[in-house]
């Protein structure tokens, strides 16, 4: 899978790509990082990417020409490589809530785009040249690159080879083969801590009693936590 980014600040990604299993995806060539900065494409010796907005208010719009010359700047690359053209992903709080059915999907995309805003917005005109829009949630960011971080995180882990284990992304929090539930709860060792114990079923070795007091807590959990996931789709 290859992931472009358009930010103004590739910098604030290197750790990241460098740590847990991220890294490891690009080490083993399982996932490929690209950047582009629109700063390249600005205008003027200050090499603009912003102007104040028509009409007037308050802040300044990242400009539409700019942000499409990196979009087909990234697009030529791709080309060039013999590589499939990104899905182009613009990060905006007007955007999809981005779910873990989103993730799933976007892990099926050879390439995708994910485009980091700053300042007060986008130009509407980007709009245009995108694919589609994502959001993390009812909440706004200085801009878009903390959310890009969680969205690769997310899309990554579900890669074939990434995990060390695969078979944890299928009994988690929103999986499908949980019916897009909530976990249930984990214990580990100490058997009791400052009077609270593990459940007897999990240390009785009984796989189907162990299963279906899983699916229960599932279920409560769920009911009580986020009722509104039961209706949800998965």
């Amino acid at each position: 899978m290859r992931v472009d980014l358009v930010t103004l600040f590739p910098e604030l990604f290197e750790r990241f790509f460098d740590t847990s299993f991220v890294g490891r995806a690009v080490e083993r060539g399982i996932l490929e990082v690209r950047f582009q900065s629109p700063r390249d494409f600005g205008l003027g010796k200050h090499q603009s990417v912003d102007d104040t907005p028509y009409g007037g208010g308050s802040g300044m719009v990242m400009r539409v020409d700019v942000l499409v010359a990196a979009f087909e700047a990234l697009d030529a690359k791709a080309e060039a490589a013999g590589q499939p053209r990104a899905r182009r992903v613009l990060l905006t709080p007007q955007g999809q809530r981005f779910e873990q059915r989103t993730a799933t999907r976007l892990s099926g995309e050879p390439a995708i785009m994910l485009v980091c805003g700053r300042y007060e917005g986008f130009d509407e005109r980007v709009r245009g040249f995108v694919d589609e829009e994502l959001s993390l949630g009812d909440f706004v960011m200085t801009g878009g690159e903390v959310a890009a971080m969680a969205i690769v995180e997310a899309t990554v882990r579900l890669l074939p080879g990434v995990l060390g284990n695969e078979a944890s992304t299928h009994e988690e929090s929103h999986a499908p083969a949980t019916g897009g539930m909530l976990e249930y709860p984990h214990y580990t060792r100490p058997v009791e801590f400052r009077g609270l114990r593990v459940p007897d079923v999990l240390q009785s070795g009984h796989h189907a009693q162990i299963e279906k007091w899983r699916r229960e807590q599932s279920q409560e959990r769920t009911a009580e936590r986020r009722p509104d996931l039961l209706k949800k789709p998965v």
